[in-house]
């Protein structure tokens, strides 16, 4: 096999790692499948990477401000305020409801802050 055909060679390993952790008897089948639901959309793993780079609360504006320089490795005054704006309105209206749904963050809607919960 060539090397070109496992372009990224972790993701075999990272695999194998979560198919262990899946061998445990401690997690339902629909708890797997709801973790597994929460962290497919890229732009939630970075709203909680960010959460856990902080380990405390942040504002909204401020946290998809770090997303979006995260999603686009550009420094924030590179990034249009539209860009925020839409991923701030994406993230208050689909990701962080999920995320707070599931136990994973806190948030204050009255501040606009958002906590790390269980993280």
């Amino acid at each position: 096999m060539s090397p070109e055909s496992h372009p990224e060679p972790d993701r075999a390993e990272f695999v194998q790692t979560v198919l262990e952790w899946l061998d445990e008897p401690d997690a339902s089948t629909e708890t797997i499948d709801d973790a597994f639901a929460l962290l497919a959309d890229q732009r939630r793993r970075l709203l909680l990477r960010v959460m856990r780079t902080y380990d405390e609360e942040v504002t909204l504006p401020d946290a998809a401000e770090e997303v979006a320089v995260r999603e686009t490795g550009h420094s924030v005054t590179n990034i249009s305020a539209e860009r925020v704006t839409e991923v701030y309105l994406s993230l208050y209206h689909d990701h962080l409801p999920r995320l707070v749904d599931a136990g994973l963050l806190a948030y204050d809607q009255e501040r606009d802050l958002v906590a790390p919960d269980d993280i």
